[in-house]
């Protein structure tokens, strides 16, 4: 009788233990990030962003046994953050690519140190942006490219992947312009534009050869690429010695004039690149992570935060560097207007003159460095965005030669025909300057909406102060660049047949726009959903 009664309360026992384990799963499953059907492929028939071979394994170092396998979030430890190190630095190369700098340069001779309060906190919505394309892909497993894919309906997914496509592009025909330039100056003038192309494309072979050494030998080439424009702008920073009290009111006192609105837009405008969005909720997943434990997301996430923030101050410091240079020698002289990266070499050089390391040369160098490291980012960010949204499964030699051509071939064809003059590639530039700015809500828009979506994030998804906030600081990018837009076209279309394209390829913009933020269920949508309860809680009351 006792041998069954205890039999009983076993059975019991072990009843109860089933019921909370499938009461703790039922929880676990409703707080984490729910899992697509296509996510729980293998990754032999899925496009993923790293093999799993590839990532690295974060070791948890001096915890006792008995928490190995417990769900939390472990002390901090420097150690930790050395291992996450690396792809904030890699996503912070997008805001010290050639397209910038020359920003940067035109900002400084023709406002001053007046917009460096902009350049910061530009550089913090930059930074948030950032971060929850970071917080995109490490709570879900997966990258922005991938997610949209599973998101839109097929044609909106191809709108999104041509726009992306598009925006990659311009980015990298800037780019690999920039690198042709710095090559032109550092040959002293025997290499033409062409020719710096031709060198500049090899990148992707770089690329390929660095990747068969492991993401951490990738990594710390980009470090030292960092450290060589670092140091570069800093060295001319001090040869010129700007004026300490102007720059620090530059920055701490806001100030905007009629005259300068134009570079002011331009410094907002260069702070979010389409690609680079798509490209960090990629680079985090470079880490072994378990989706499924929320301690190790959430630790995840606090390190990237934290070298996220570093990586992007260091890309300010060398912002600032180079307006402030500009702004010492050019502000409020003749040749201000007349500066772009083509011919700033050359106009430092005639002000600065030779020195022990002539200044021309510095600059090159520091131009180089910006060039070589945003192609290679580039051609990786063309990898995901490709691999994302096609599912393509290729080996990565020729995913890598697919996304170069997509970029070279044209680039090729603009420095044969815009090498006739400095006045045909600023022009070019504007042109693709316009071209990206076009792009910034298909990236913003999709990155947001997901990031909101508790089935998509499950537990992470953002608060909702964060998602107004968030919102609020897209919608001030995008009017932002829809005033560049409109000042360009303006001054730039002529002719009725012209126009009436234009004015009917912006209704489909808008329409698509807005087509993505009613789907998504965005600001407006929440505004004005939080504004009806307001009201019918008024007139109940």
């Amino acid at each position: 009788m006792n041998s069954l009664s205890r039999d009983e309360e076993s059975s019991k026992e072990d009843l109860d233990k089933d019921k909370d384990t499938a009461a703790e799963d039922s929880e676990s499953k409703r707080l984490l990030p729910s899992q697509s059907p296509s996510s729980s492929l293998s990754d032999d028939e899925n496009e993923v962003a790293f093999e799993s071979r590839e990532k690295i394994v974060i070791v948890d170092v001096d915890i006792p046994e008995s928490l190995q396998n417990v769900d939390y979030v472990p002390p901090f430890s420097w150690k930790k953050l050395w291992l996450f190190t690396g792809p904030g630095f890699l996503m912070s190369i997008a805001f010290l690519d050639p397209g910038n700098l020359e920003g940067d340069l035109q900002a400084g001779a023709i406002a001053g140190y007046s917009l460096l309060w902009l350049l910061m906190w530009a550089t913090v919505m930059g930074l948030l942006i950032q971060l929850l394309s970071a917080r995109l892909g490490v709570a879900t497993g997966r990258h922005l490219a991938e997610l949209c894919r599973e998101e839109y309906p097929n044609w909106a997914r191809f709108v999104l992947w041509f726009m992306a496509e598009l925006a990659l592009i311009g980015a990298d025909i800037q780019e690999v312009i920039g690198s042709a330039i710095a090559i032109q100056i550092l040959s002293h003038g025997a290499l033409p534009l062409w020719a710096g192309v031709l060198i500049t494309a090899s990148d992707c072979f770089i690329l390929l050869f660095l990747e068969n050494y492991g993401v951490r030998k990738l990594e710390a080439v980009f470090a030292v690429l960092i450290a060589t424009m670092a140091s570069s702008f800093a060295w001319m920073f001090g040869d010129t010695k700007p004026n300490g009290k102007d720059l620090l009111i530059g920055i701490l006192v806001p100030r905007l004039s009629s005259k300068t609105i134009r570079q002011a837009v331009g410094v907002v405008g260069c702070v979010i690149m389409p690609h680079n969005v798509f490209l960090h909720s990629a680079l985090v997943q470079s880490r072994k992570i378990d989706p499924k434990k929320r301690g190790r997301v959430q630790e995840a996430l606090n390190y990237y935060s934290i070298e996220s923030s570093v990586a992007l101050l260091v890309s300010f410091m060398i912002n600032l560097f180079v307006t402030t240079v500009f702004a010492k020698g050019f502000y409020g002289t003749k040749q201000a207007n007349n500066i772009g990266l083509v011919n700033a070499g050359q106009y430092l050089q005639e002000k600065y003159g030779g020195g022990v390391f002539p200044i021309l040369y510095i600059w090159g160098i520091g131009l180089l460095a910006a060039g070589q490291s945003s192609t290679i980012t580039g051609t990786y960010a063309g990898q995901f965005i490709m691999g994302g949204f096609l599912n393509l499964r290729l080996k990565k030699w020729l995913r890598a030669l697919i996304t170069r051509s997509f970029a070279i071939v044209p680039t090729i064809i603009v420095a044969l025909v815009f090498n006739t003059s400095e006045a045909s590639l600023d022009i070019l530039n504007e042109w693709l300057n316009v071209l990206q700015s076009v792009q910034i809500p298909f990236a913003l828009i999709p990155l947001l909406t997901l990031v909101s979506k508790e089935q998509v994030m499950g537990v992470f998804r953002i608060g909702p102060i964060l998602e107004r906030l968030a919102w609020t600081v897209a919608a001030l990018v995008i009017i932002i660049n829809g005033y560049l837009l409109l000042d360009f076209f303006v001054s730039e279309v002529k002719g009725p047949l012209f126009a009436l394209f234009i004015c009917s390829w912006t209704a489909a913009y808008i329409a698509f726009i807005v087509y993505l933020v009613a789907r998504g269920g965005g600001l407006p949508s929440t505004w004005f959903s939080i504004e009806l309860s307001k009201r019918f809680s008024a007139t109940g009351s």
